[in-house]
Formats: structure tokens, sequence, C-alpha cells
């Protein structure tokens, strides 16, 4: 019997645009192997024959030996007769209809890259497009699949000789890397900044002194522009704040090197490697004593700081081959993204002058076309281990992968912090960050964007999902698009849907019910109230309302979301206590008063009495918002979730006392005795720290103590954890720890984000259980 046979091998996962047939070529080479590989629209075809031994050790290697940046998610094979070929070869890539594969997000700059970035003796010397198959961009650049070079935006750009040759050969790390160029026939930079223009060397050396004298410059990256700054100038600074209209929301930072981070910030093992992971997103620290301008982060203990991820981002804080430059005058830059505050990231030059003339004073100009708006991601570190706040750059498209293959379908996810998710086979593809969808800019990116993941991902939805909520945007946009494509709708509650999701990334199985905390700032109930503070009996099939939070009017409606004050005169009305003088709410109440656009108390009162305009809530996240009002910490709120940001801010790390929560009625968590606590500590002078302590640990065992009732009572042992007030790492750290003492499992976030930008991905697993039929 001879040793020589053939095997089929076909992969599916991101293995194009990774340097994955090279690696194929590279092993079979080496292991005397005949055949060929292939791209193909639904992954990596191969055909290999030789020794029997060699072709086992072979397809050993695929998985075992893969390059840095591929992801192989199946992997089949079939033997076949040996056909006698002689050598192996990469072959032309192949369109397959209606086929599909997951897309490689966008990668930081890799080492070798860098060395070539500042070494003198290098063609690519200081260019600020340099990568390889093993960084640079994908997501933002294809416009299609199969990923080659002519339907992404480096098509325009013609190889030179030398980066063709690189392109050409298999045993070069630049082979097939579609964005491959050089200064010679690649992009290029250029500034503008009033009258003077600058390109190439001398572009990024005007940036650098402009940032040095405090101007406001937009450069354009990846995924759109940044607004950047000098972070220890506090007159950029405050400029930067007053014409981005964004007066107290922090702003990302961006510093060279692990160095300059720790002299601002402390920085755990976990938080160091996703700082330098292939992914670079922002990453929340706790700050050292401030040593960047105290308006980056106001009322904040930590900073957002990401590591350059860009070869051009290295380029300005580098001069010549030095890098960080010794005597650069800036160690530090803001890089908030390119934006008028509630609009889209700009992506297009024309757009930026356009759009931000009136914020920045000069443009960091490139001529490489970003297809694909992608913002900035931000995590932080919970419970030793990433947890995600926004999922974008370096993440997305990457999918989650479901435990079953289910129904195509779209879901349109929620009207804050935006993002969709589309469904194929076993995977749940999430788009990038898109945002509020709070205007028509954003709403036209939403639908842009989907648009294109569609056609990426081949995906023709069978249904679609979407929120419950009668007036979000994203809702009405599913409802009228069902109805134009004659589609099943699924509308799902909010807090059903963020439990789904933290199931759907932790692998839940199906049948098996849970304990959902759900606990956020608004979610449209049955009801019609708006929920929050929920405890929930649920699987991806359906819910049961086990606990909440007792209801609290929304004196005003929107206006108690964005001024606290009313949420704490609400609460202390509903439990029958007065609306002491001395109070923080009553006296910013009484100043308020002098002005004509606020009502004196008294009218308030009426309104609370009388049911005017004051929708119910049981949120955790307008109880969060109370309190701090409460403490006089945040009375209004320039961005979501301000108040209870500043409040965890502020907490004592040591304090172990608590205040209770009334858990005794059937189905209602009571907040009496809380805020009499609360009351009583502050006509006895306890300090505000201690106070915001006890009530993040009150928070964590009522938690506990609800979940042991309930699982008393339904003999479920798992706990899942999610919605926005889940980012507050004090409550989550506290309440997982307690969990974890009386042995529940626990789910929590480490895929997508605990807050509104998971939400769609919950909807889709729902949907999908509901077009499922019953066996």
């Amino acid at each position: 019997m001879s040793d020589e046979y053939g095997l089929r091998i076909h992969i599916n996962g991101i293995v194009q645009g990774v340097g994955f047939r090279p690696f194929v070529y590279g092993l079979a080479t080496r292991l005397e192997l005949a055949g060929w590989v292939r791209n193909t629209s639904a992954g990596v075809d191969i055909e290999v024959e030789g020794d029997r031994g060699r072709l086992e050790t072979f397809f050993q290697a695929l998985g075992d030996e893969s390059p840095p940046l591929a992801q192989i998610d199946s992997i089949e094979r079939e033997a076949y007769p040996p056909q006698g070929l002689a050598a192996f070869e990469i072959v032309h890539s192949q369109a397959l209809p209606g086929a599909f594969q997951p897309i490689s997000p966008d990668v930081s700059v890799c080492d070798d890259c860098l060395r070539e970035l500042f070494d003198p003796c290098n063609f690519r010397y200081r260019y600020p497009f340099i990568n390889c198959t093993n960084c640079g961009p994908r997501f933002t650049i294809i416009k299609d699949v199969p990923y080659d070079r002519p339907k992404t935006t480096m098509a325009p750009f013609s190889m030179c000789p030398a980066c063709a040759a690189e392109y050409a050969d298999p045993l070069d790390r630049r082979f097939h890397a579609q964005p491959v160029a050089c200064p010679e026939c690649g992009p290029h930079v250029w500034l503008e900044a009033g009258d003077e223009k600058a390109a190439g060397e001398m572009a990024i050396r005007k940036a650098q002194e402009l940032l040095e004298e405090g101007k406001i410059l937009a450069i354009k990256g990846l995924g759109g522009f940044h607004l950047a700054c000098d972070a220890e100038n506090p007159q950029a600074v405050s400029l930067l704040r007053e014409r981005k209209n964004r007066p107290s929301k922090p702003l990302a930072l961006m510093m060279p090197d692990m160095d300059a981070i720790h002299r601002h910030c402390r920085v755990n093992a976990q938080e160091r490697e996703t700082l330098t992971s292939r992914q670079r997103p922002i990453v929340l620290l706790s700050q050292r004593a401030p040593l960047v301008s105290p308006q980056i982060a106001p009322g904040q203990n930590t900073l957002g700081v990401m590591l350059p991820y860009t070869p051009l981002h290295y380029l300005l804080f580098a001069q010549g081959e030095r890098y960080p430059a010794p005597d650069l005058p800036y160690r530090a830059l803001v890089m908030t993204s390119g934006n008028w505050s509630g609009e889209p990231i700009v992506t297009h030059n024309a757009e930026a002058r356009q759009h931000l003339s009136h914020i920045a004073d000069g443009f960091l100009l490139h001529n490489r076309e970003i297809h694909v708006h992608c913002d900035d991601s931000v995590y932080r570190t919970a419970d030793g281990h990433p947890y995600p706040i926004r999922r974008s750059r370096g993440y997305a498209p990457f999918p989650v992968i479901l435990s079953a293959a289910g129904p195509s379908l779209l879901a349109t996810g929620a009207e804050l912090k935006n993002t969709f998710c589309l469904t194929k086979d076993n995977y749940a593809f999430l788009g990038q960050h898109i945002g509020d969808l709070k205007n028509y800019e954003t709403l036209n990116t939403f639908e842009e964007s989907i648009a294109h993941f569609e056609r990426l991902f081949r995906v023709e939805p069978e249904a679609i999902a979407c929120d419950l909520h009668p007036n979000y945007l994203a809702s009405n946009y599913a409802r009228e698009r069902a109805q134009r494509e004659n589609l099943p709708l699924v509308e799902v509650q909010h807090h059903h849907a963020h439990i789904a999701a933290c199931l759907a990334e932790n692998g839940h199985p199906a049948e098996e019910p849970v304990i959902g905390v759900a606990f956020d700032g608004t979610g449209y109930g049955d009801d019609g109230a708006i929920w929050g503070g929920e405890f929930l009996i649920a699987d991806y099939s359906g819910y049961h309302r086990a606990y909440h939070l007792d209801y609290v009017p929304l004196v005003g409606g929107d206006k108690a979301i964005r001024e606290p004050w009313r949420m704490a005169l609400a609460t202390l009305h509903t439990l029958g206590e007065g609306w002491n003088p001395a109070l923080a709410p009553v006296l910013h109440a009484r100043r308020l008063a002098s002005t004509p656009l606020y009502p004196p108390l008294k009218i308030l009162r009426r309104q609370l009495e009388e049911g005017i305009n004051t929708p119910p809530t049981s949120s955790m996240g307008r109880l969060f918002d109370a309190v701090s009002a409460l403490l006089g910490v945040c009375e209004k709120i320039d961005y979501e979730a301000q108040a209870a940001i500043e409040l965890e801010a502020l907490a004592a790390k040591e304090e172990e006392q608590s205040y209770p929560f009334n858990i005794k009625v059937s189905d209602i968590i009571g907040l009496s005795p809380l805020i009499q606590a609360i009351l009583t500590d502050l006509g006895s002078g306890v300090p505000v720290p201690l106070i915001s302590a006890r009530f993040h640990n009150g928070v964590a065992k009522m938690v506990k103590e609800v979940c042991q009732k309930l699982r008393t009572e339904h003999n479920i042992n798992t706990v899942a954890l999610s919605g926005g007030v889940w980012q507050n790492i004090t409550l989550l750290e506290q309440t997982v720890s307690l969990l974890q003492e009386d042995d529940f499992n626990i789910y929590t976030h480490q895929k997508v984000p605990a807050n509104d930008g998971g939400l769609a991905l919950g909807q889709a697993v729902i949907a999908q259980r509901n077009l499922i039929p019953d066996p």
C-alpha cells in the first residue's frame, strides 16, 4: 500500500489578510508536499499531497503554528487519490456566490514594521503607512470579499517594483499584504493650517510644532479623525472643550510608551496586557497625582489612555529615529473623536474641513480612503479580566461564536451606544460603535453600516429584531424595514436582551434559566414604565420579572435624567421624606427657581402630587443619580451616567459598613431604609466618601440577598450581571465577590459591553429562539 495520498482541506475563520496563505506555502514547502492554497469567499481551500506522515504533520501544524492574527473557527478535511502534483503554489482567489467569511479587524503596527519605521537604512524609514500581513488596516479599508487589493481602498495605488516584489514573494511577510506601500507608490500625508501647507516629513514636523504651541489638530487616522492637543496644556484642553461643546465628559489620551503611562497612572498586569495588545484600546486606569490638565477627566479618579497604534501616531512622538523623542515638549496628547458633539466620527478630508474647521487650527490629512468609520474601543479591567465599555476598533467585526446555528437575522440594538448585530450560521457579527441614534447623521451612518455588513457577510435577514421602545430610531428602522420587506419582526424587552447577551457570550445552554440581574438607566418595560433595577428568571425564550426596585417618578420626564436633583427630590417625596432646606438638591432647586426656565419647588411638588409628566421608573441608574444629588456630588449631567461615575470615584475603598434595602415584600425592593440611613449620616456629618462606599456596599449585599431568595425559590444557581450600571467596577467586583462566597456561578461580560453596546447580541439570540419551532 502506497504511503502517498492527498488531503482536501477547507478552513473557516479569520484566515484572509493575516498571512495565512504564505504560512501554508512555507509549511508545505518545508515538508516537501505538493498542491495549492487559495482564498475563496468562504475561507481558505487547500489541496495537498505527499507522504502520509508528513501530511498529518502538515494538518496538525495548521492549527498549532498559524500566524498571530489568524483564528481558525472550523477546519474540514477529506482524503483523495494523489494526482501527481509536482510543486506547491498559491493560486488566484475564487469568488463564490453567497459565501462569506469573518474579516480581521484593524491591527496596530507590529514590532517588525516599527523597527523598519525608525531604521534610516530602510526605504520605508519614517513612512506613515508602513504595514505588513501582521498589522495595519483591514476592516476600515475593505469594500468587499475576497480580501484582495482591488476590493479595498488601496486599489488606486499601483505598487512600485520594490513593493510588488514583496507582494509576490510567498516567503516575504508582505506577501499579499493588501495595503502594502512605500513613499514611492503609496498614500502620503500633508498638513493644512490656514494658508500654510506642508507635505511628507515637513507635515509631521509642522504638526509637532503646532501641538507644542497649544494648537488643536484634526488628525486623520485608521477609522476616522481625532482631535488632538497637548494634554499637559490647560489652555489647549480648555479651548478644545469649548470648541467641541464637551464641557466635562472625559477626554481620551495617547501616550508614547508604558514608561509615560506609569508616570500618570497605576497599571496592573491585566491592564498592561490590554494596553499593549494588538487591538490597542483605550484603557481606563487609576490616576496618580495629576500631571495632565485636570480638565481631562473632571470629577474622576481614572484616565482613559491608549498607546499609539498607527505609524503616524508613532511619528508624532518621534524625532528622526529617536522614539520617543527625549526633548519633545509634550508627553501626552488628547486624542478624542473627531466630531461635533453628538454626531458620527468624521472620515473624509472634505467632511473634516467642513465640520471640524471651527474646532481645529490645522488638519493632518492623508489620501488613503476610510471606507468604514471605526471609533476607538474602550476597556476596563474587572476581576482580573478585560471588561469592554465600547467595542469597536481592533475588535469589530470580529464575531461572537454562538453555541448553535440559527436563522440569519438583523438585530438593530438600542438608542444609546448603538451597535447592531447580524447572524449567519453560528456567527454573530456585531457592528462597530455607531453612537447615540438621536439625529439624521448618525441614523444615516447606522443604515450604511448595516448595508455594508450585509454585503460583506452575504447576509439576507430572514427576520429583524428590535427593542420594544415605541420611539427608538433603531426600532422604527426595524419596523419599517420588516414591513417593507415582508419579514417577521421580533420586539425584545430591553432587560431580557441584556441578560441574553451575557448568556450568549458565555456560551450558556439554551434550556437552562438563570437569575438575571439587569441594572441600567433606561429600558422600556412591559407595563409601559421605565425599568432598570430588575431581577429576572430568564433564558433565551422568555423571562419572569421576579423582583425590581420600587417605582419612583421621573419628575419632568427626560429632564430628570439630565438633572439628578429632580430624582433626589422625587425619591424623597415618594418615600414621605421632607425636603430639608439644607439638602443639596433643595438648595440647587431654589437657586434654579430664580431663573425663568425652572419652576419653584411648590410647582415641582404639585407635579409629583398630581402625577403630571412623572412616568414611573424602577431604574438602578436613576437611584445612583438620586444618591449622587443628595450628597451634592452631581446635580446636573453633561454626559450619560456622569452622576454615578463621580459618585463611584469618591467611594472610600476600605469602608465595610453598608446601607439596607427592604426586600421583604414579594417582588418589590423598597428604598426607604436606604434613604433614611443616608439622610441620617448626612445629618451627622459623615463624609461623602464613606456614604458613597456604604451605598455601593449596600447595593452589592442587596443583590446577594435577592439572589439567595431566588435560588431557594427556583433552584437556580447561575447569576448573569448585565446592564450599564455594571460598568461601575466598584459595584461589580464587590457583588461578584459576595456571590462567589456563596458559591454562585456568575456570568459577566468579557466580549461585548454590559451597556447598550451589547444589547443587539441579546436581541439576536432571543429572536433566533423565537423563530425556531418547538420540537
